[in-house]
């Protein structure tokens, strides 16, 4: 019996040990773009090499797929795009640097990189996107010309379930990352730079996106840190530093005929340091869509010598004159200022100019301490805007009753 015993129980370890041994490690087939013929000399376009790796790596049927760029300097000459759907979760690991052309003219499209129609995509890294965009800043008319054509670093559209972690973004041409229909988007430890006089640098800039999470991240460019456009819905902002640039804005909003309302955005814990504006939304006077701005949150809001930290303009016109055809149609409505404090570089620290004939309403404010740096003590202006304020206020608050 204890010879049967001892034969059962080596049969049992070794039947154990071969499905330990055949059990699948899942990890993930790697591509390093050195082997696959990339030079990391910052001078050898590496665009064809590139490009074939992501279409191998989409393609395959072995599990996840791990694209590694590592340390050196690798240059992509002109537009690359990398599009799905993928058979698999594609990890796209950036140690080194990607360098693109100072030539504004070597990338024909509107982005550099940009990632189309992929789910579960994670880019990380401790690498960095140099856009070269010095050259590009002086030739930016795009604010007479609505047919200039400069080169965004980074897109994404319609990815989903997807994050970047870590990664930095050096002088972009025009903006720096800029995302289309893109839902359940993790971004986390990202840096963005660019002087704060580079024309049209948008730091992040969304459109048609939802569930959208964004901390831990520092922008310092030279126009909205970040930027919400039409149909975004769901946005939670955290430990974000911003500066140099213009703040965290939404809009502008109002000036197409198609847009889609904006709900459910939560900034907290941020600073913004130097910049022109805090906390800014903006749209059109003469609107073209009649939308609704709603349930917005911003609370622990650090403000650093800014130049208007809390600013909603509703006759917004950038490069005056500007068309006026009546009040804007932009509604906004549900917006709560809690605990919103530090020193503005204008004499009038709240801005609230809301339309006429949609005048603001539920707008609570509470415990804002906003002091001026020159010319007395700070103040604020309201214009057609209902709401309640509720402890500490500086500047003396304006607002119209409920």
């Amino acid at each position: 019996m204890a010879c049967i015993a001892s034969a059962l129980k080596a049969l049992c370890l070794s039947l154990l040990f071969v499905a330990i041994a055949s059990r699948p490690t899942n990890k993930p087939e790697v591509f390093n773009v050195l082997r696959f013929g990339a030079k990391p000399d910052g001078k050898t376009d590496s665009i064809n090499v590139f490009t074939n790796i992501w279409k191998s790596a989409c393609a395959s049927k072995g599990g996840s797929s791990k694209i590694y760029v590592p340390k050196g300097t690798f240059y992509l000459g002109g537009a690359v795009e990398f599009v799905g759907p993928c058979t698999n979760q594609i990890e796209f690991v950036i140690d080194g640097t990607l360098l693109a052309p100072s030539n504004p003219g070597d990338i024909e499209k509107g982005t550099w990189i940009n990632f189309m129609y992929i789910n579960n995509l994670l880019i990380s890294g401790a690498g960095t996107l140099d856009g070269q965009g010095k050259e590009s800043w002086p030739l930016n008319d795009c604010r007479k010309n609505p047919n200039c054509k400069l080169a965004k670093t980074m897109g994404f559209s319609f990815v989903n379930n997807s994050r970047i972690n870590g990664i930095t973004s050096l002088n972009s041409k025009m903006g720096h990352f800029d995302f289309f229909a893109v839902h359940h988007f993790n971004i986390t430890g990202v840096t963005i730079k660019a002087p704060g006089d580079s024309p049209n640098t948008d730091g992040l800039k969304f459109g048609s996106c939802s569930n959208i999470h964004i901390s831990d991240t520092h922008i310092g460019t030279g126009d909205d840190c970040i930027a919400i456009l039409s149909g975004v819905t769901d946005m939670d902002i955290s430990n974000v530093k911003c500066g140099p640039g213009h703040g965290i804005s939404v809009g502008s909003l109002g000036k197409g005929k198609d847009e889609k309302d904006v709900n459910g955005l939560t900034v907290r814990d941020t600073v913004f340091n130097g910049t022109s504006d805090g906390i800014r939304i903006k749209t059109w006077e003469s609107s073209a869509s009649q939308i609704v701005v709603s349930n917005f949150v911003y609370e622990n809001i650090h403000m650093i010598n800014v130049g208007n930290p809390i600013n909603i303009d509703q006759k917004y016109c950038p490069y005056p004159p500007c068309e006026k055809k009546g009040e804007s149609h932009v509604q906004i409505q549900d917006l709560k200022l809690k605990n919103i404090y530090g020193t503005s570089k204008n004499k009038v620290a709240v801005k609230l100019k809301c339309s006429k004939s949609f005048p603001c309403k539920n707008v609570e404010l509470v415990d804002i301490d906003l002091e001026g740096v020159k010319d007395g003590p700070s103040t604020a202006v309201c214009e057609n805007v209902h709401g309640s304020a509720h402890g500490k206020m500086v500047p003396q608050q304006c607002l119209n009753g409920p």
